[in-house]
């Protein structure tokens, strides 16, 4: 294979790190835009669009087969006009062409490659390409020359075929309304993830295990609902089987992408910021339940792992770790026994060999041959005691010291407002439930951060930075994630700040992203950029939808301010993709929370007191350790116009009883009598009225 370092192409001018990574291909690539459509018309090409991200192991294999290939890069100058796309970095154009891929093949994945007109109606998609045809898989020497041939000899064929696959993408969405949600599609979604539960090994399903932590969230809320302790069990067995597994990187900390196994021993190594959002969520989640260490141990170490590596020095969160470093996946976190025994000494060697699953012919097998490589991945069979943990603290700075001196996976450092958005949740939830203060600082820079730098002139939150720019219009993840971190904030510091921000941010999201028709949300904007078509979607894949943060959100904002018309917005979400939910509720996890919510017993909870004063803490203290997670906390200090009060105006009327901290227990804008006994206020949260049947 001949591979041509030389002369950049035009990505070479963009920030993305994945189209940086192809900036010196001899292909000649262009990015998204109307510069390669309109040469694709003016020489009358068919576009070759290639989608994937800067951490994906096979967008790279593709990369050094093909496109760092002088002859192969030839036919596809020749063939046609070559774009680029970093689906983190434009997600409205990766959902629309992955939504054709699941149409046309039933299938999807990255990278996602696709043969286009220059109008944008596809005729080919296919997920990874090798060079040569094998096993029935057309290789991309041939693709390009079958593709040159065609266009020239029987294009009518394949803009018949563009012209049917545009059609199945632009028909309206099937209507996937439907009567209100209630308690029954929570007791079936449930159900299925009870028959897909692994109770040997934890998780759901077989191989590939990923971790989908908004499950774990939903049947934390499931537990506390009915009090049936077995999705409290099936949630702890899990998020221990995970801690416990390779999936979970010993040395480094933080959870890589996924396990290729059933075990959680052999992971996939990349490792998302996402990921480690909600998995910091349901770790702190499930401490708050239990009261169990190892959760809160987990959580720290998760986001020690991000404020480590993943945080850029001015406040934001970068977004990936690849899997891959000097050509080889999982390189980095790999270990030999002659390398643990030339590092520690016999006695510690010894230990660590028969703790984390360490042997002389390996325990890790390549993913694609699945042979041993004599190398390990550390993982764990049980828990260690409180003495073996102390060991393996001291050891594992050696161990991580070493490490450091390996050649590091490639870090994708751009920075995304809905990822960051996750992160600025995890950060403020696990700030409350350990009382860390540091965790709160964190994430007050970030959202400083996002709120500051991810604007456009008009005011308008943008999607990605990286490199000192700003840009990308941000779609509707990016708004439902942040206001999601800025409610988590305002909770964590009581700043009025974040909620009024986070109201403005709602009320644009509804402007400019809201179905009038049907209710719901628009991934894209309505005066964004025109695509093939606009999607609208509510499924809970590797991260939640915005539609179901949206809507957990909408009530969260109606509750805080006593706005009525917020949570019928929100019960338009629930409405609006009912009949979708009830076809397949397992899918759907993150926004049944929000159906949870909604159906109640919830909770306002106004705190009014000296903020600084002990009992205050002391009150605070109690409501953010204890597992209580439909409610909502407002905070008014004293005096006749505190600041909350001009978002929260009932909070103008509730005052301290006796000069002490004071807590008003509310449900459904009724409040309790006022109490300044800790106990107390507890145990109203937890006699709550009988929930509804049904949303409005």
């Amino acid at each position: 294979m001949t591979t041509v370092h030389g002369k950049p192409n035009r990505l070479i001018h963009e920030k993305s790190p994945y189209l940086l990574q192809h900036a010196y291909n001899p292909v000649d690539w262009y990015p998204w835009g109307e510069e390669a459509f309109a040469r694709a018309r003016a020489e009358d090409k068919p576009i070759f669009l290639s989608i994937g991200y800067s951490t994906c192991h096979w967008c790279h294999v593709m990369e050094r087969e093909s496109f760092e290939d002088a002859g192969v890069a030839a036919l596809m100058n020749d063939a046609w006009v070559s774009i680029k796309v970093d689906r983190e970095e434009r997600p409205d154009i990766d959902s629309i062409y992955m939504d054709v891929a699941l149409k046309v093949t039933g299938s999807g994945g990255w990278p996602l490659n696709l043969l286009m007109t220059a109008d944008q109606k596809p005729f080919f998609v296919a997920t990874y390409i090798p060079r040569q045809s094998r096993f029935g898989r057309v290789g991309m020497v041939e693709l390009a020359q079958q593709v040159k041939s065609l266009w020239q000899t029987d294009r009518q064929r394949l803009l018949d075929a563009a012209e049917q696959v545009a059609e199945a993408v632009r028909q309206p969405q099937p209507d996937a309304a439907g009567p209100a949600l209630d308690g029954r599609v929570l007791e079936q979604a449930y159900r299925q993830l009870a028959d897909r539960f692994d109770a040997t090994h934890g998780g759901f399903g077989a191989r590939p295990k990923f971790p989908t932590p908004h499950n774990l969230l939903f049947l934390l809320r499931h537990w506390q609902r009915t009090g049936d302790v077995t999705p409290l069990d099936m949630v702890e067995k899990t998020l221990q089987a995970m801690r416990r597994g390779g999936i979970y990187d010993h040395v480094g900390f933080g959870f890589h992408r996924y396990s290729t196994d059933a075990q959680w021993l052999l992971p996939h190594f990349e490792k998302m910021l996402y990921d480690q959002a909600m998995l910091a969520l349901a770790y702190t989640e499930a401490y708050q339940a239990t009261g169990r260490a190892e959760y809160e141990h987990t959580a720290r170490e998760i986001l020690a792992y991000v404020l480590r590596d993943m945080t850029d020095p001015r406040g934001g969160f970068y977004s990936a770790e690849d899997a891959d470093s000097e050509g080889q996946e999982g390189k980095f976190y790999l270990w030999t026994v002659e390398e643990i025994r030339s590092l520690l000494s016999q006695e510690d060697a010894d230990w660590v060999i028969a703790t984390f699953g360490l042997n002389e012919e390996g325990n890790f097998r390549e993913e694609a041959s699945g042979l041993r490589t004599g190398e390990n991945i550390l993982h764990l069979s049980r828990p260690l005691n409180e003495a073996e943990s102390a060991r393996w603290a001291v050891i594992r700075e050696r161990l991580f010291a070493v490490r450091e001196q390996r050649v590091h996976p490639h870090k994708d450092d751009k920075v995304l407002t809905d990822w960051n958005g996750l992160m600025i949740a995890a950060l403020a939830r696990a700030s409350q439930a350990f009382d860390e203060p540091a965790y709160r600082a964190a994430a007050e820079r970030a959202a400083q951060f996002v709120l500051t730098v991810l604007r456009d002139a008009d005011g308008r939150l943008l999607h990605r930075y990286r490199d000192g720019e700003a840009s990308i219009r941000a779609h509707a993840d990016d708004y439902a994630f942040l206001i999601w971190g800025l409610l988590d904030l305002y909770e964590a510091t009581f700043k009025p700040t974040y909620l009024r921000e986070a109201l403005r941010l709602n009320a644009e999201l509804l402007a400019h992203f809201w179905d009038e028709e049907r209710g719901g949300l628009y991934f894209t904007a309505d005066d964004g950029e025109p695509l093939l078509s606009r999607l609208k979607e509510a499924y809970d894949g590797a991260i939640p939808s915005a539609n179901s943060v949206a809507m957990s959100n909408l009530l969260r904002l109606g509750r805080m301010t006593a706005e009525p018309a917020l949570e019928e917005e929100a019960a338009a979400i629930g409405r609006a993709f009912a009949g979708m939910v009830r076809a397949a509720p397992m899918g759907y996890t993150q926004l049944l929370q929000a159906v949870n919510f909604g159906l109640g017993p919830a909770y306002e909870v106004v705190i009014v007191g000296e903020e600084d004063a002990p009992d205050t803490q002391a009150m605070l203290r109690a409501l953010r350790r204890s597992f209580t997670p439909n409610k909502v906390v407002l905070f008014r200090p004293p005096g006749d116009a505190p600041e909350i009060a001009a978002l929260a105006e009932f909070t103008m009327y509730q005052y301290s009883l006796d000069g002490k901290a004071t807590a008003y227990v509310c449900q459904n804008y009724a409040c309790e009598r006022p109490t300044t006994d800790v106990e107390e206020m507890l145990s109203l949260l937890s006699t709550g009225e009988t929930t509804r049947d049904v949303l409005p």
